[in-house]
């Protein structure tokens, strides 16, 4: 998806039935986003949409990726999933683990849109920081929270991401149902000031360590039953987190009832991004830590059955393994092996 904002024409320009684009560059300031007069945004080949394209069968119909580093700069990311021959990726626009915000410089937007174009990889999602937590009520902390979410939907906006994945936060201590209500009273509040903006915010399945929310698939229908925008909001499923929140997927019985469960509850309509991890804890421990794939407890029968799925077909589905150690290449040694599992 690309974005483009549209200044308002002079009378000459109107004439001519010209537009003048205006990039919603890094240095843009959140406190007069709403400021530009009569702004219009045009979105280009919207992947995040309700128009998907039809599910697909064979292996060219397979959107796989990793999430890659941006040490080398945003763009790089791009060219580092096309050499693991990858044609989705998942990326942090910033650091994740601060709260100092990343400003984009033009050439920074443009590099990342020619990579973009070069390579033809629009199946991209950026992950926000871990920092964020909309539940809390600590209140230096949830202003903190919500300007950098914000200022995520600004940046990934502007660079042309198409989703947003979010842990949706804790309550810590005052309740699911709180929580619950404090997370999306705060998008709520984050979409209202930011209207034109079209990448959509992905609300990720959580493991359920400590007072964590969105271990249940209760929990995050319940949120998104509040936001009053959904055509803005969506799932990213993560296979480690909902295995380690009690959810079985390893046999085939397990993974319908998971699924189906899914679908009763939130519906799979809602579902946008799949993360594909294995599981260093065991079913039901509610303790979020990331395996191989079929090196953990979950095994490689049930990755067998997500790549198979054609109802996911055209979903993106992206590796958050351990990455590479003593010189052997991990992200790409798991990518292989889960295209290995391709037999529809």
């Amino acid at each position: 998806m690309h974005v483009f904002a549209f200044r308002p024409l002079s009378g000459k320009q109107k004439k001519t039935n010209s537009l003048r684009p205006l990039r919603l560059c890094g240095d843009y300031k959140l406190s007069n986003y709403n400021t530009i007069p009569y702004l219009r945004i045009r979105v280009l080949s919207d992947m995040s949409g309700k128009s998907r394209n039809k599910v697909r069968s064979g292996r060219a119909s397979c959107l796989l990726g990793a999430h890659f580093s941006i040490a080398k700069g945003l763009h790089n990311s791009i060219y580092e999933a096309q050499a693991h021959d990858c044609n989705a990726l998942q990326i942090f626009t910033k650091n994740s683990s601060t709260w100092k915000e990343r400003i984009l410089s033009q050439d920074e937007i443009d590099r990342f849109d020619q990579a973009r174009e070069r390579t033809g990889i629009t199946a991209i999602a950026s992950h926000t920081s871990y920092l964020i937590n909309l539940a809390t009520y600590e209140k230096k902390k949830h202003v903190m929270s919500c300007n950098a979410l914000k200022q995520e939907l600004v940046r990934s906006s502007t660079l042309g991401i198409p989703f947003i994945v979010l842990h949706p936060g804790s309550h810590m201590g005052r309740g699911e149902n709180e929580g619950i209500r404090r997370i999306a009273d705060s998008i709520n509040r984050i979409f209202s000031q930011t209207p034109s903006i079209k990448t959509r915010l992905l609300l990720e399945t959580t493991a359920g360590q400590g007072s964590g929310l969105g271990h249940t698939f209760e929990q995050l229908a319940s949120i998104m039953d509040k936001v009053e925008n959904r055509d803005r909001l969506g799932i990213c499923l993560d296979t480690a987190h909902i295995f380690a929140a009690g959810y079985d997927i390893r046999t085939p019985a397990a993974y319908r009832k998971t699924i189906d469960a899914f679908d009763a509850i939130t519906s799979l309509k809602h579902l946008y991004f799949i993360h594909l991890n294995d599981s260093k804890k065991d079913l039901g421990t509610r303790v979020d830590r990331h395996e191989h794939i079929g090196e953990g407890f979950i095994g490689l029968k049930a990755f067998e059955l997500f790549m198979n799925d054609r109802r996911f077909s055209d979903i993106p589905k992206i590796i958050e393994t351990p990455k590479e150690k003593e010189g052997k290449d991990y992200d790409r040694a798991n990518l292989n092996r889960l295209r290995e599992l391709i037999h529809l």
